[in-house]
């Protein structure tokens, strides 16, 4: 089969489209063909090995120290069941299927093997290949930070980023969930934002988000570019202690 290989750390130009060995799913496991992928900022700092001076001898060691140890990058897809090991039981050949492959990557490739119990799930019936596979990555790192947040129903959410991949999922999700969004993006991306459920948009590039009588329940920040002291202040008072990790979420209408 056909893969892009990262041989070696650097820009995109050491990417290779190579011939593979296909890969043979064992018993728990699904043969997926790819049908579509995606580059995350994540595949772009494992290529370019992109990180911060004091990381960097624990992600050499993590990842390579002369070149990616898994070669074929990619973390999110969607594409159709190849083939199922014998002890799969929620899937079948010909299912269409989008998943999240983490830290094992792959993705990269014409066919990828992942375990039954996996990030894996079918495919909504009204998106395209290339909808579906944008949604892993941005979706499973705004859960998380949902819940991380104690989110509940009915709360005042502020999105800050959110045009990208992880704003446009927390827009959404949260707004699904009941809340009350505000999401801060450029002006180019008003409108967008605002077609994705958001209430409020403010234009970081004319306005500054932290001058407002508004209060918030919780602050996401999807792309780290400001900080818990700037924020604090927007806060309601119940949900101040967020920030310090000492809430205490008492209603039950939680994600």
């Amino acid at each position: 089969m056909r893969a892009i290989l990262c041989k070696e750390y650097g820009p995109p130009n050491v990417l290779e489209l190579t011939e593979v060995p296909k890969p043979m799913p064992k018993a728990d496991e699904l043969l997926i063909k790819v049908r579509a992928t995606t580059v995350t900022s994540g595949d772009c700092r494992i290529r370019g090995f992109r990180c911060p001076p004091i990381f960097w001898l624990p992600m050499r060691l993590a990842l390579g120290l002369r070149r990616p140890r898994n070669p074929i990058l990619g973390v999110e897809l969607a594409g159709e069941v190849a083939a199922v090991g014998r002890d799969v039981k929620r899937f079948k050949v010909g299912d269409a299927v989008f998943a999240m492959l983490g830290m094992k990557m792959g993705a990269y490739a014409e066919y990828v093997c992942m375990r039954e119990s996996g990030t894996l799930a079918p495919m909504p019936v009204n998106a395209t290949y290339e909808e579906a596979a944008s949604l892993p990555f941005g979706g499973t790192t705004s859960m998380q930070f949902l819940r991380k947040g104690s989110f509940r129903s009915g709360q005042n959410v502020l999105v800050y980023g959110a045009s990208g991949a992880v704003g446009t999922l927390t827009v959404q999700l949260a707004k699904a969930f009941g809340a009350k969004v505000t999401g801060v993006c450029s002006g180019t991306n008003r409108e967008f934002v605002k077609s994705l459920g958001a209430d409020n948009v403010i234009d970081y590039t004319i306005s500054d988000f932290t001058d407002t009588r508004e209060r918030y329940n919780l602050i996401f920040d999807a792309v780290g570019k400001t900080s818990k002291t700037i924020c604090r202040k927007l806060l309601t008072r119940e949900n101040s202690s967020l920030l310090k990790g000492k809430a205490s979420p008492r209603s039950s209408s939680r994600i």
